[in-house]
């Protein structure tokens, strides 16, 4: 049994919520230089939604034929909320696309509907939140996978939009199944009532899922300034030793992988010549033109100065010296510019596979060394690689 209510106590309720959440947005907007335009578009979002609850003719402040102007804050809140989830992704929003939906829908609700009691003004109206929810939702899961989590993980994490979407078109459907049994919310049937209990759980719940994401962006920020080269923004040498030691420890489930070392030729006649600063954007350079090289399953890492590593799960020799050649011959075919001067950026690279007589991944690291020393020898600007010698078969 729901707790007794009447609708318009539940309306007034949610004027309250919304009003409520929009000034903490808001202050979390000024104080926090953390995503302050999503905070920002939260804060909107939550005082539209409390406006068209407020300007809605149930409480009796305004007069009943200003319910376009509810509409069309109901429609502006979602359109917020679809570009929140980009926002706190540091993405584009879609800001015109979605004020042109505002818009249009304003019109036809004003322009080709008879009222909101109509069937043809609740499609529109909860047909187009509803899709701007959902869109949201997508925002959130490609957010989440970006961000590297699990499939079912990141679709958990988007479904309270999803949640939100089919509240939103239950109100139509109700509309179409039992036409003129509740003509607004402000009727006191038990569908509203369940429909606004609904809302205000749901309100709570995606406030405190924006202010979830915001809290997961910083983890994960924190997380990857741990994991990363501040310069090149490639794997640092502590995460690419943790990817290696788990990748070994698959080696005697028959998971091989291999390891591709890389130095860039002549460095220091580089940094010598155009100045540190062109050291550092060469080094950037070679990370954003070799990137494209590399499966979503590789690992890309900076040991230091201008050394590199590349861990290849699953691969072997063969395969490491195909992708070994083929950012050897990218970066030859690609002359690094600097304030208009053009060099010449070469590296030596040196490749080992994983046996599975090895004890730990330093002695797979420690034949891509040789192999680079080796690379070195011959000139810089080739790959070596140190092929394993076969194991001798016991006599019988």
């Amino acid at each position: 049994m729901l707790p007794v209510a009447d609708p318009v106590s539940l309306i007034a309720a949610l004027v309250v919520l919304f009003g409520v959440a929009a000034a903490v947005w808001l202050m979390m907007a000024v104080g926090l230089r953390e995503s302050p335009w999503a905070c920002a578009s939260v804060a909107a979002a939550n005082g539209a939604l409390g406006a068209s609850f407020l300007l809605h003719d149930a409480l009796g402040l305004v007069p009943r034929m200003t319910y376009g102007w509810s509409d069309f804050l109901s429609v502006a809140a979602f359109g917020f909320i679809r570009v929140t989830v980009p926002l706190v992704g540091d993405r584009p929003a879609p800001w015109r696309a979605t004020l042109f939906v505002i818009i249009g829908v304003g019109l036809l609700t004003a322009l080709f509907t008879h009222g909101p009691e109509t069937l043809p003004h609740k499609l529109i109206l909860f047909g187009t939140m509803c899709v701007l929810a959902l869109l949201a939702a997508v925002d959130a899961w490609r957010l989440m996978r970006a961000r590297g989590l699990h499939v079912r993980a990141a679709l958990l994490l988007a479904s309270p939009l999803v949640v939100v979407g089919l509240l939103l078109l239950s109100r139509p459907l109700e509309a179409a199944l039992a036409p003129g049994r509740t003509e607004d919310i402000d009727v006191a049937s038990a569908f509203n009532l369940a429909w606004l209990w609904a809302s205000l759980v749901l309100a709570l719940l995606i406030n405190g899922w924006i202010a979830f994401l915001l809290l997961m962006k910083l983890v994960l920020e924190i997380r990857r300034l741990t994991e990363r080269d501040p310069l090149t923004d490639a794997l640092n040498r502590r995460a690419l030793s943790e990817a290696v030691d788990l990748e070994h420890s698959r080696l005697m489930r028959g998971h091989g992988y291999a390891l591709v070392l890389l130095d860039l030729d002549r460095f220091k006649r580089l940094n010598d010549t155009l100045g540190h600063p062109a050291g550092d954007a060469a080094l950037k350079s070679l990370v954003a033109l070799l990137r494209p090289c590399l499966r979503e399953v590789d690992r890309f890492a900076r040991l230091g100065g201008e050394e590199f590593c590349v861990l290849l799960p699953d691969t072997g020799i063969a395969g490491a010296a195909l992708v070994a050649e083929r950012m050897r011959s990218l970066l030859a075919e690609h002359p690094f510019t600097w304030e208009g001067q053009a060099w010449p950026l070469t590296a030596s690279f040196g490749i080992a596979e994983s046996a599975p007589e090895d004890a730990s991944a330093a002695e797979v690291l420690k034949r891509a060394d040789q192999a680079l020393y080796r690379a070195k020898g011959q000139g810089r600007n080739v790959v070596q690689a140190v092929e394993l010698e076969p194991v001798p078969k016991p006599a019988r």
